[in-house]
């Protein structure tokens, strides 16, 4: 019975490796893809915003982990830059790597922005509005906002990780 155990087992291994090597055409030529799409990928700027009042949910480490995983998860952008305003409140856009990205932007080294949600954005949603219906798309920037769904150029939805 260890006999034909061995046998099945060693059978069902080799069958594996077959089937892998099968596979391996498809999954070189998809990897070659998703790395064609990653060379012509959007420059894309991952922000994250901690205010001092902020809870754990919203820790800098968790909003970067969020934003890096989805940009990862989407071949059509490409990590370029992390900007982190860490303790600084999203009622004014008065803020240091805000004002860093934004520069980046309009000198083309950023073409997306993406954040975890909208709240960590901007809360003063009057100006937020104006980001992102007239100064995004007149600089040409694609602005995801990843847990409210929100992508200005996916007809306000997008695909959750």
């Amino acid at each position: 019975m260890t006999g034909n155990m061995t046998g099945n087992m060693t059978g069902s291994k080799i069958g594996s490796r077959r089937e892998r090597r099968s596979l391996l055409p498809e999954v070189q030529e998809e990897l070659r893809l998703r790395e064609e799409l990653k060379k012509n990928a959007l420059p894309t700027a991952a922000y994250c915003r901690r205010s001092v009042m902020d809870t754990d949910e919203y820790s800098i480490e968790n909003q970067i982990a969020i934003v890096h995983g989805y940009i990862a998860e989407n071949p059509e952008l490409r990590l370029t830059d992390t900007y982190v305003d860490n303790g600084i409140s999203g009622t004014s856009f008065d803020r240091p790597e805000w004002k860093r990205m934004m520069r980046d932007v309009q000198n083309g080294r950023i073409s997306c922005i993406v954040v975890k949600d909208l709240s960590r954005f901007a809360r003063d949603y009057v100006e937020a509005g104006a980001y992102i219906e007239d100064v995004f798309p007149k600089l040409g920037v694609r602005f995801i906002a990843i847990t409210d769904n929100y992508d200005n150029t996916a007809g306000d939805t997008i695909k959750n990780p």
